[in-house]
């Protein structure tokens, strides 16, 4: 269905290529749950992103709740770091896994939690550190990253919406004990619905891939594993030997298709995003809109608006300029702006009272997010920018 706005904020990233595709494979008649094409992505996502094993699931909030999952059954209790300004399911796979969130402000440089306020963050009662990189900005500094190592504080990458990017030429997602990712409808890499969790650690792998699927034994890939499990539980039917709590989180064989033939383009989207993403900025008004971001390594997700104004009446009137020029937009960043001004939050609102998350709360009145795709044309790219050129407060 074609989109109301002349600037939508997501272009369908499902082609007619991806179609052809699963067209060829159903006409086989496979099997379409989980089976041989979904193992294949996965193998050939860890190849691409460059950690050992992934593990492919409905979502990429299933990725959040499975690797906090798996940090509980690491850690069992404590804190855990995470940003304001971030998808819901972050912070509620960090709540409903029995860990207490502890909110850190951003860099409105980066849209992430600001590195050195996360150092000062820890105690005693930190387990880890659940980092989003959002809008395809890096939040890691190899500063932060070597520190949490000598704390021994464990490091969990949300990269649902930065596929690609990096820190010093290394992907995101390869230095945290686990890292996710999302392949929901506008992401660089689209399954239709997805997400993968990604890790080096072999036990955090056999964990997470047994979850998946109920907490079964015959879901481990580890031979070894199997057969003593087997042994230590012989009164049971070997084929359904159930070692921890999981759930039905798996994909199937349909998305899969779809991403290992997305797979094939995804360098190639990400730099017509970047060189879309360095126009804008470049060209934007800079005595309206903020633009020095850090760019290094950037992969974009969605144009990234922040206005320099503090006037809500000023924020009201360039809303209904964006309106009237047909522009979609999202204020506040994907997920709703300042998380802890979300009624499931409403508990931690206290919080606010004693530290005012300034970045935050500029970026849930004043920040937005504009529409970034691959094949977005020159010619209504440049009209873009002229017509948010043209705005006066």
């Amino acid at each position: 269905m074609k989109s109301k706005f002349k600037f939508p904020l997501m272009e369908n990233n499902i082609l007619k290529q991806d179609i052809d595709k699963v067209i060829k494979y159903l006409k086989t008649l496979p099997i379409l749950t989980q089976s041989k094409k979904v193992y294949e992505f996965e193998k050939k996502w860890s190849r691409w992103l460059g950690v050992k094993y992934s593990v492919f699931v409905s979502s990429g909030s299933a990725a959040n709740f499975i690797s906090l999952a798996a940090l509980k059954n690491l850690k069992k209790k404590g804190e855990v770091i995470v940003p304001p300004l971030t998808w819901p399911s972050d912070i509620m796979a960090v709540i409903n896994n029995g860990f207490k969130p502890k909110f850190v402000d951003v860099d409105l440089e980066s849209l992430s939690m600001n590195n050195d306020q996360i150092k000062k963050s820890i105690n005693k009662n930190t387990v880890a550190v659940f980092l989003t990189h959002a809008q395809g900005f890096n939040g890691l500094t190899y500063d932060l990253v070597n520190f949490l190592k000598k704390k021994k504080i464990i490091l969990i990458e949300d990269v649902c919406e930065s596929h690609g990017a990096k820190l010093k030429n290394k992907k995101l997602g390869t230095f945290g004990l686990i890292s996710n990712f999302s392949f929901y409808y506008a992401h660089h890499l689209s399954t239709i619905e997805g997400g993968m969790i990604c890790t080096d650690d072999k036990n955090i792998y056999d964990f997470c891939i047994r979850f998946r699927g109920h907490g079964m034994l015959r879901e481990s890939k580890f031979k070894k594993k199997i057969i003593l499990e087997k042994k230590k539980y012989n009164d049971l039917n070997e084929n359904f030997i159930f070692l921890n709590p999981g759930f039905n989180f798996r994909s199937n064989e349909i998305n899969a298709v779809i991403g290992i033939n997305q797979l094939k383009r995804l360098n190639k989207e990400i730099k017509k995003r970047n060189n879309n993403y360095k126009y804008l900025i470049s060209n934007l008004n800079k005595n309206i809109y903020l633009s020095n971001f850090n760019n290094e390594g950037i992969s974009n997700y969605a144009f990234p608006i922040i206005l320099k104004t503090n006037s809500i009446l000023k924020r009201n009137k360039f809303e209904k300029f964006l309106g009237k020029n047909g522009i979609e937009f999202r204020r506040g960043n994907a997920g709703g702006g300042n998380q802890l001004r979300q009624p499931y939050l409403k508990k931690f609102k206290k919080i606010i009272k004693k530290n005012k998350f300034k970045n935050v709360e500029k970026i849930h009145f004043y920040g937005y997010y504009i529409g970034n795709y691959p094949y977005l044309k020159k010619n209504k790219l440049e009209k873009l920018v002229r017509i948010l050129n043209n705005f006066k407060f």
